[in-house]
C-alpha cells in the first residue's frame, strides 16, 4: 500500500538564518535572541552545513566561568569565540526528501530540537523543528479521510467499501475484511496516514 505522501520538504522552514564558521559568540547570541531560535547551522564555502551552534554549546562559557573542571569537550568550548570553536560537529542533518517518521526518529535519538535540512552535497536547503513536524495534526478530518479512502482502502480486495470516519484526527474503521489477516496491514496502513491521531476499528472478517 502506498505510503503518505509528505516528506520534510512539505514541512520545513526555507528561510533560515545560519552563520559563517568565523561568526563572533556575540553575534551568535543575538542572532539566537532576534530569531528566537534555540541554534543556527554553521556553514563554510557555498552554503555547506558543518555544524550547529546551539544555547547549549554557548552555555559553557558560563558553566566553566570559575572552574577547571568538567568535561574536557565543554572546556574546551568555554574558551571559544567563534563559531567554528562552538559549534558541534558534524552536524545532525536530514534531507528534504526524508519521511517525517524519519526526522522525528533523527530528532528523538540525537536529542535535538531542530535538523538542518541539506542537499545530496550537503548544501543547506531549510530547518525542520520538532513543531514544523506537528504541523501534520492540523489537517482537515475531511482530508484525512479522504487520504485513507483513496489511497489505503482503494487497494484492498474488499466487496462492500468499508466506511471511514474521522473525528479530531481518531480514525473509525467499520465493515467487513474478507480475510483476517488485513486486519493489522489496513490498521498499519492508516495509522501510516500524515495526521492520523489514534485508530478504531469495527471491523469483521471471516
Amino acid at each position: 500500500m502506498p505510503e503518505s505522501p509528505y516528506t520534510v520538504s512539505d514541512v520545513m522552514t526555507h528561510t533560515v538564518i545560519a552563520v559563517g564558521s568565523e561568526a563572533t559568540f556575540k553575534e551568535i547570541v543575538e542572532l539566537l535572541d532576534q530569531w528566537k531560535v534555540s541554534a543556527l547551522p554553521v556553514l563554510v564555502g557555498e552554503g555547506r552545513v558543518v555544524g550547529v551552534v546551539s544555547e547549549a554549546d554557548l552555555m559553557a562559557k558560563e558553566e566553566f566561568r570559575d572552574t577547571d573542571e568538567g568535561d574536557p569537550d565543554a572546556r574546551r568550548k568555554a574558551g571559544g569565540v567563534t563559531a567554528g570553536e562552538l559549534m558541534s560537529a558534524p552536524a545532525v542533518t536530514v534531507h528534504a526528501d526524508a519521511s517525517l517518521a524519519e526526522a522525528a526518529r533523527i530528532m528523538a535519538r540525537r536529542h535535538v530540537k531542530r535538523l538542518p535540512v541539506v542537499d545530496g552535497v550537503g548544501l543547506l536547503q531549510g530547518v525542520v523543528s520538532r513543531s514544523d513536524l506537528l504541523k501534520v495534526f492540523l489537517r482537515d478530518d475531511e482530508e484525512i479521510a479522504s487520504e485513507i479512502r483513496r489511497g489505503v482502502l482503494g487497494h484492498l480486495p474488499v466487496m462492500t467499501p468499508l466506511t471511514v470516519r474521522v473525528s479530531e484526527g481518531v480514525v473509525t474503521l467499520s465493515g467487513a475484511l474478507p480475510d483476517r489477516m488485513l486486519v493489522p496491514v489496513v490498521a498499519r496502513a492508516v495509522r501510516a496516514v500524515e495526521g492520523v491521531v489514534d485508530i478504531r476499528l469495527d471491523l469483521t472478517h471471516r
